[in-house]
């Protein structure tokens, strides 16, 4: 599919300082740690009821105390859509998984062009790398690529050469190819990224966000307050949609 994403600045480069080299190494380390914290902990889903309750947020008839999942950061390249969207969607995924390449593919885009591009809807993604080293690779290079404005051109690039069924074998090589099938501009800083312990914490964050209200699958959804568990036909996602809106004009 055709990338979509508003308009944005990209984000300011940092700059190097002498313990440049310090922190690649820590990055090599954190890739490590992590590969091992979120391998326990890999699951999939592929047939989960469309309202799954998860900590915190209301699912179906069963609600919880809702909580407000939605960042709403300003030129966020993680991000799609108006940042005062009335209906936030928050998907948390792994591009390693068959079910996550599904709902990138048939999903997503049908969703951006119906509601985010009419300023009702804004996507936030959120890394959930739960199948080891090669998931938290991709997820850095990913953020990699946002650094130079090209966040979403990389997830839509990776899930379009996703198998259907079982994991996408994922090694430096084609993070590198899939950098130049979009067009990254400077792929020698996209490489240096790769090793930026700033986005490995990025990474991190976001996975450490999924497991604190007790995402355990992906793909896992939440728009507004209410999960949606797996990837769910394209209709479940308008119904809630719909109903989020609803419930914002009253």
């Amino acid at each position: 599919m055709k990338p979509h994403k508003p308009s944005r600045a990209p984000q300011g480069r940092r700059k190097d300082s002498p313990k440049r080299g310090l922190l690649l190494l820590g990055g090599l380390v954190g890739l490590a740690l992590l590969a091992v914290a979120f391998v326990a902990g890999a699951q999939s889903n592929s047939g989960s009821s469309p309202s799954q309750a998860l900590p915190s947020v209301s699912s179906g008839d069963e609600a919880q105390p809702a909580i407000d999942l939605a960042r709403r950061v300003a030129d966020d390249p993680a991000a799609l859509g108006a940042v005062d969207a009335p209906v936030v969607l928050v998907e948390y995924a792994d591009y390693r998984c068959p079910f996550c390449g599904v709902l990138s593919r048939e999903t997503l885009p049908e969703l951006i062009s119906d509601y985010v591009e009419s300023g009702q809807l804004r996507i936030e993604w959120r890394d959930n790398p739960i199948f080891g080293e090669q998931s938290v690779m991709v997820a850095v290079a990913a953020h990699a690529a946002g650094e130079q404005g090209l966040f979403w051109e990389y997830n839509t690039a990776v899930y379009a050469s996703a198998p259907e069924t079982g994991h996408l074998e994922i090694d430096r090589d084609k993070v590198l190819d899939y950098a130049r099938e979009i067009g990254v501009p400077d792929l020698a800083q996209f490489e240096a990224d790769l090793l930026d312990p700033v986005l490995f914490q990025r990474v991190q964050l976001n996975a450490q966000e999924a497991q604190q209200i007790g995402v355990s699958s992906v793909p896992s959804v939440v728009i507004n307050d209410v999960a949606i568990a797996g990837a769910q036909p394209l209709q479940v996602f308008r119904d809630v949609i719909d109903e989020q809106l609803r419930l914002a004009d009253q």
